[in-house]
């Protein structure tokens, strides 16, 4: 799966409104991630970026972007990183996420995760941490992850 999900948005990314279109796929097949109304900017192995515009929907009562919007980003984008990455022979599934929030997220956000270190290799299990640093418009950062991700062979069968 992780070959065709990176080149199904090297095929339709190509086209005009690429990006909304893959990202409305991924938020089909996740529905939660709708919630964020995500933004694919960038999806290669080792890397993916991902916006939200700054919406009352995402926003607290405080109208700044809401913590969980900004954690649902980050499993997002880490989630998408580990799924263009890792081996197709490999699964993946988020182990644990511990967060920082930095300063009060106002505006649109950009998310960004790579890995911490190299994946564990084709056939052996493992966990995987994975860095998120989501910055604000402009450019400073508000909110930190690291989610822990658990690699292991795909059932065969």
């Amino acid at each position: 799966m992780s070959a065709s999900v990176l080149s199904l948005y090297r095929r339709i990314t190509r086209w005009p409104a690429g990006h909304w279109i893959f990202s409305r796929l991924i938020c089909l097949k996740a529905p939660y991630f709708t919630t964020i109304a995500p933004r694919f900017v960038t999806l290669q192995p080792g890397r993916c970026e991902v916006r939200i515009r700054d919406r009352r929907r995402v926003h607290n009562h405080i109208g700044t972007v809401h913590a969980i919007a900004l954690c649902n980003l980050a499993e997002l984008a880490a989630g998408m990183m580990a799924e263009a990455t890792v081996p197709a022979d490999m699964r993946w599934i988020p182990k644990g996420m511990s967060v920082e929030y930095l300063k009060k997220a106002v505006g649109s956000m950009h998310g960004t995760a790579t890995p911490e270190a190299a994946a564990p290799l084709a056939g052996a299990s493992g966990e995987w941490p994975v860095r998120v640093e989501v910055v604000d418009g402009a450019g400073d950062t508000v909110f930190r992850a690291r989610v822990l991700m658990w690699l292991s062979p795909r059932k065969r069968g």
